[in-house]
């Protein structure tokens, strides 16, 4: 199936059109309209080395319910013992470079370049894009960035410098958003990580279909506080999906 080659409109060929790797589209710019675009059309930029900027949309999509997140017993233990403090949108520049220069076992380098840095810097202060950061007195230990359309949640990274600081902040986060009736964290592309948190693959179709519901509500832009702290996270999450199962 032949890919679609960017042109300066920002429109984006249907998802359906993607080849079998999952690529729809190759070319374009980086800028916050046309970031949005794809968002919204279930698509995101993944950029490979030696390729022109190449757009996803596979198939099978892994996603998350906050409401059915899991969350072991180890790191319940290190919930309600932690002393790392959880924010956003207090420091999202640091946290999207960290995300590119934090070494990952059995990663090379960064897909995070230069260009798309920008253009999440560009919609983080357009309030679309969003930053969760887990501090250690005044160090920035860890952390995660996203972008948020409706009550969706479009994950994209995230770092840790010490052990557990993003798993502590990523649990604090579900709950928030559990708090703010979001129905959908986009994780892309399934991992063992993200399979440990309840993250499933569900086929392209299905996740087009959550995602023309979650556009449907108003989203939530400007910068975001948390009413969450990790110790309380636990309780919410129990609430809201009856599981006891790891405490």
């Amino acid at each position: 199936m032949p890919v679609y080659l960017l042109g300066p409109d920002r429109s984006f060929p249907p998802p359906s059109h993607a080849n079998e790797d999952g690529v729809v589209a190759v070319g374009g710019d980086c800028s916050p309209q046309r970031l949005l675009a794809a968002y919204r059309r279930g698509i995101f930029p993944w950029p490979v080395e030696g390729f022109p900027l190449l757009w996803f949309s596979p198939d099978p999509r892994c996603v998350l319910a906050p409401t059915e997140v899991h969350v072991s017993r180890s790191l319940r233990k290190e919930l309600r013992r932690t002393k790392l403090r959880i924010t956003t949108d207090r420091a999202f520049q640091e946290v999207i470079d960290l995300c590119a220069a934090v070494a990952r076992p059995g990663q090379t380098g960064t897909w995070i370049t230069p260009q798309l840095r920008d253009g999440y810097v560009a919609l983080h202060e357009r309030g679309f894009a969003h930053s969760v950061e887990a501090w250690e007195g005044p160090r920035l230990v860890g952390g995660l960035y996203g972008v948020s359309l409706g009550v969706g949640f479009f994950g994209e990274s995230m770092f840790a410098r010490i052990a557990n600081a993003s798993k502590v902040a990523f649990v604090t986060f579900l709950a928030q958003l559990v708090r703010w009736e979001f129905q959908l964290v986009d994780c892309q592309v399934q991992t063992a990580h993200l399979q440990r948190f309840g993250a499933r693959e569900v086929p392209r179709d299905e996740f087009l279909t959550q995602l023309a519901q979650v556009l449907r509500a108003p989203t939530r832009t400007g910068r975001w506080e948390l009413d969450v702290a990790p110790a309380q996270a636990l309780a919410v999450l129990d609430a809201a999906s009856g599981d006891i199962s790891e405490r």
